[in-house]
């Protein structure tokens, strides 16, 4: 590639991939790298470092260093640094959607919604995270005789981000923002096929003040880095598949270091009888396929109430064909590329089995060798088995499944038939009614009249999969602390007790009176 390569963005060149070479952490010079392809074209784009064990142990190092300096500082100090990192990402936004685009084959609004949320996200923990991180005053042991305790909390230390490939702007930062609010360092391993978006990332974040080694990066295989990763530092946040995230818990178990994790997910939407179709469709249309389907909180599996779906399926087939495929790096293609030959596969072998067990093809079935080597054209499928493939694994494409049901209770009920429970939506004119279904789906995330954007973005709150979903929260005040260590801190005002404890049965019955009397004043409850 030279650095007016033609056939890739403007924007980038070997100048920008060997920039940003420079910035992954080596313990020493080596020359073993592997090689990063444009995925709309399967083309070689340039080699990123392949690092070694050696190199995750010094990069936790140098962040352990350089986190004591950085929880000194003010949390007022630190919420400035992440809100210039907003106005930097929004400044430098072209060249991190090329990249983004270039690694995951995804459109180019939908490299924006990334933006978008790093943004939201920077916003509100920047303006946000003194008052949720200042010390808190809880209610004494022995009201006037002790006083009130004192909830303080520490950093953890180094904070271990595990990021996957399918959104690999938002999945690399969003989570890495609050725990730098907290005091912490970050080492960040991103996915072996999008590391320069990861590291123009951290190339901002030091543009916006982040003290240069507080962040560290490692690039290359999972399985090699994941493991000395998990046992070096004090807290994992992992995104990625639910098997997966089984062996990291597990190895952040043994070493007793908390973690939190967002896993895979099979996710319903809900039509029922009194939804507006317009709407419905639509919202359905964007909930399934954006980003190719390759979104964790996506939807794969749709539910209709019998007195509409013959219409909602017409409708909503006719407006799935209408869906443009490309590979501009400009807005106004629809729906870009899988990300990899292996998704490609799962969602030929998803497809290929729904056929063999009878299941219908209205739109798409077939890969688009013709746009690209990863493109598949968005599928709409009904009369499948509830034990085929795409009906009960994550396909994690542009695949999705129709089944009329017989009320709202057939509707609550296959959808809570599955192992995962990370996103749900629901359709209705009525939204009390919506509410009340909305707390009948085991979902983390449950979203009325939308697909899943309503919810994702309402950063004020906890977002995070019950059942094999995951474990923990991101957003809000919880996807802030989760990130440091509570400590108590009470004092006692006189002594009330003989020093090893009651003296004697006067006391004893003394003690008793009181907290029985205590329990009834409401003052002191």
């Amino acid at each position: 590639m030279t650095d007016a390569d033609p056939t890739l963005p403007p924007r980038l060149s070997t100048a920008t991939f060997d920039r940003l070479n420079g910035l992954v952490t080596r313990a020493e010079d080596r020359s073993d790298d592997r090689a990063v392809t444009e995925t709309f074209t399967g083309t070689e784009v340039s080699r990123v470092p392949e690092c070694a064990p050696a190199d995750v142990t010094l990069a936790v190092e140098r962040a352990r260093d350089a986190q004591d300096r950085w929880a000194e500082r003010s949390v007022d100090e630190r919420e400035r640094v992440v809100r210039r990192f907003h106005d930097v990402v929004l400044d430098r936004q072209d060249e991190l959607l090329d990249l983004a685009q270039l690694e995951s084959g995804k459109s180019r609004a939908h490299a924006f919604d990334e933006v978008m949320d790093v943004t939201l996200t920077s916003r509100y923990y920047g303006y946000r995270a003194a008052d949720v991180l200042s010390t808190e005053r809880r209610r004494p042991a022995v009201p006037l005789l002790s006083s009130p305790a004192e909830v303080v909390r520490h950093p953890v230390g180094v904070v271990g981000i595990i990021s996957p490939w399918n959104y690999p702007i938002t999945l690399a930062v969003s989570d890495a923002v609050p725990a730098l609010l907290a005091g912490n360092a970050v080492v960040l391993k991103p996915a072996e096929t999008t590391p320069y978006t990861a590291l123009l990332l951290v190339e901002l974040l030091r543009e916006a003040g982040v003290p240069r080694d507080l962040v560290q990066v490692v690039t290359g295989d999972g399985a090699t880095l994941g493991p000395p990763l998990v046992d070096d530092v004090d807290y994992v946040s992992f995104t990625g598949s639910t098997e997966t995230g089984r062996e990291v818990a597990a190895a952040a178990g043994r070493n007793l270091v908390d973690c939190s994790m967002e896993l895979g997910g099979k996710n319903p939407l809900l039509v029922l009888d009194d939804a507006d179709l317009d709407a419905a469709v639509e919202g359905a249309v964007g909930a399934c396929f954006t980003n190719a389907g390759q979104l964790c909180i996506g939807t794969e599996r749709v539910y209709v109430d019998e007195s509409l779906y013959d219409e909602f399926r017409d409708r909503f087939v006719e407006a799935v064909s209408d869906l443009t495929l490309g590979t501009d790096y400009d807005y106004g293609v629809d729906v870009g590329s899988l990300a990899s030959a292996d998704q490609l596969e799962t969602v030929r072998e998803h497809v290929a089995d729904a056929r063999d067990r009878g299941a219908t093809v209205h739109c798409g079935g077939e890969p688009r060798p013709d746009v690209g080597p990863y493109f598949y054209d968005p599928t709409v499928l009904t009369d499948l088995p509830v034990d085929a493939e795409a009906a009960c694994e994550e396909t994690f494409g542009p695949v999705v499944s129709l089944r009329p049901v017989s009320g709202e209770r057939e509707a609550v009920d296959r959808a809570n038939d599955t192992r995962y429970g990370l996103n749900a939506s629901v359709w209705t004119e009525n939204r009390e009614r919506g509410r009340a279904v909305a707390r009948e789906v085991e979902a983390g995330t449950v979203t009325i009249n939308g697909g899943y954007v309503e919810t994702w973005a309402a950063i004020d709150a906890p977002m995070g999969g019950m059942k094999e979903s995951g474990i923990g929260r991101r957003h809000g005040p919880e996807g802030l602390l989760r990130y440091t260590e509570s400590q108590t801190v009470a004092a006692r005002r006189r002594a009330i007790t003989h020093p090893v404890g009651v003296q004697d049965g006067l006391e004893a019955r003394a003690l008793t009176v009181a907290l029985r009397l205590w329990r009834r004043l409401p003052f002191l409850r």
